[in-house]
């Protein structure tokens, strides 16, 4: 019998619309990018530090990924419940294993919009605040919150 306990909880924005891939087998999976923030005074010169956090959340729940397929855009406020889980690769050519953490949302879990979606946005078929034409930046790799 186990007695552990594997939950975690995020209140943040979509760092961009939900990426949703197809596998070989032909079941679906939503990938999103979930920024938290915090902020902090340094005691060395007492300024103000803020701090952004990106989070991966993934789902391979069919109902699940139809539903972030059509509300998960891009500086939405989420409230995130699902369970920590821990993925281990070596890329081709390299000695070392790499490893990757993501929030998992399986049978259970708990995603809830916070925001409503930007009916004007959707209307016009732009879901995002990019610039016409020019690429929306890699939230992970980004310090600054996607609000």
């Amino acid at each position: 019998m186990a007695f552990g306990l594997n939950s975690a909880q995020l209140i943040g924005r979509l760092g961009r619309d939900v990426e949703i891939s197809t596998l070989q087998s032909g079941k679906r999976v939503a990938n999103l990018n979930v920024a938290t923030d915090e902020s902090f005074i340094d005691k060395s010169d007492g300024s103000r530090v803020d701090r952004v956090e990106w989070h991966r959340v993934v789902t391979f729940q069919d109902g699940l990924v139809n539903m972030l397929e059509k509300n998960a855009k891009k500086g939405r406020l989420v409230y995130v419940e699902g369970k920590l889980q821990t993925r281990k690769w070596r890329k081709d050519g390299e000695d070392t294993d790499r490893l990757f953490t993501e929030i998992m949302l399986v049978p259970g879990s708990r995603v809830q919009f916070l925001t409503k979606a930007d009916a004007a946005a959707m209307t016009n078929g732009q879901t995002s605040q990019e610039p016409a034409g020019q690429a929306p930046s890699d939230p992970a790799t980004s310090d600054e919150p996607p609000f």
